[in-house]
């Protein structure tokens, strides 16, 4: 079973998945990860997670296919129409304490884990904490939507991929692939990524905009690191509203994603630290005859402290 290996650097939790021998994604892989989410959403000293993989060829290679056998074997054949329905019911049977374990024990086992799966992904992209994905190797299907739940997405250099290759194996991508994908590239270039199968170089992945960065393979962890404690350093609150307003508002229409947003800076924008920020804001106003945004030094000092004081 996989596992996620932590390490804590000041603020920023470094999640490292390791899976010998092949670098594979599977039920402890998820079981750990969701352990540390749920230690970053409870520990007001972590601002930030990076994750990356032990492997020295992969990140994550991708989830593993012997056990997705496995529960197809033991799974009926259902339409659409009941499998969506039947993960309505897992899904509320998963908001009752313990009742999960049950559903573990019959043919909805497999939906169970999907759950699971897309839950802890859910999470990530909902708490006040900043997740860097540092890719050092090859990323496929599971793997690569690892890197998509996360914030920034940071890519080693070298001869190795990132894709969704399910399509080779008749079936298409089910840890969020097909709609993470779709809101970060747009429905075209993510069906041209699912339907084509194949890894995309690191360049390849940057100029089509699956990644953000390729960096140096000597470099990437650190720079991960930096860039996670940059980011985390701003406001948790505003962060976690940032990261819903976008994951979740960004897909609704623009009128209820209007009203989504604005939720979002309800519940903001009267807590302490924004009234103590809009106070340090005014004062420096009043005090300077200068919008504090607009000045250089100010810009420099708070992008660099991650709020205004």
């Amino acid at each position: 079973m996989g596992t996620v290996d932590v390490e804590q650097r000041e603020s920023v939790l470094i999640g490292t998945f390791d899976n010998p021998p092949h670098g594979l994604m599977d039920r402890g892989s998820v079981e750990a990860l969701e352990r540390l989410v749920a230690r970053a959403e409870d520990d007001d000293g972590v601002d930030a997670v990076v994750l990356t993989g032990s492997h020295p060829e992969r990140f994550v290679a991708h989830y593993d296919i012997a056990e997705l056998l496995a529960g197809a074997r033991a799974s009926p054949t259902v339409g659409a129409g009941v499998a969506r329905a039947s993960l309505r019911t897992v899904a509320a049977a998963r908001r009752i304490r313990g009742a999960d374990r049950g559903l573990e024990r019959t043919p909805l086992a497999g939906l169970v884990e999907l759950l699971r799966f897309h839950e802890v992904f859910l999470r990530m992209n909902r708490c006040g904490v900043v997740f860097v994905a540092a890719i050092n190797g090859s990323a496929q299907g599971g793997g690569c939507e690892l890197s998509l739940a996360c914030d920034l997405r940071l890519m080693a250099a070298g001869d190795h991929g990132i894709g969704q290759p399910e399509i080779f194996l008749a079936f298409p991508p089910g840890g969020g692939g097909t709609q993470r994908l779709t809101r970060l590239l747009g429905s075209a270039k993510a069906l041209k990524v699912v339907l084509d199968g194949t890894p995309l170089s690191p360049e390849e992945a940057a100029e089509l905009g699956l990644i953000d960065r390729v960096v140096p393979p000597g470099e990437l962890l650190e720079t991960a690191i930096a860039e996670a404690r940059r980011l985390g350093a701003r406001p948790t609150a505003a962060i976690a509203a940032a990261k819903r307003a976008i994951y979740e508002g960004g897909s609704l229409p623009l009128s209820d994603g209007l009203r989504f947003e604005a939720s979002q800076l309800t519940t903001t924008l009267t807590a302490p630290e924004a009234i103590r920020a809009m106070e340090a804001y005014v004062d420096q106003l009043e005090r300077t005859g200068e919008l504090p945004l607009y000045d250089p030094e100010t810009i420099e000092r708070v992008a660099a402290e991650g709020h205004f004081e």
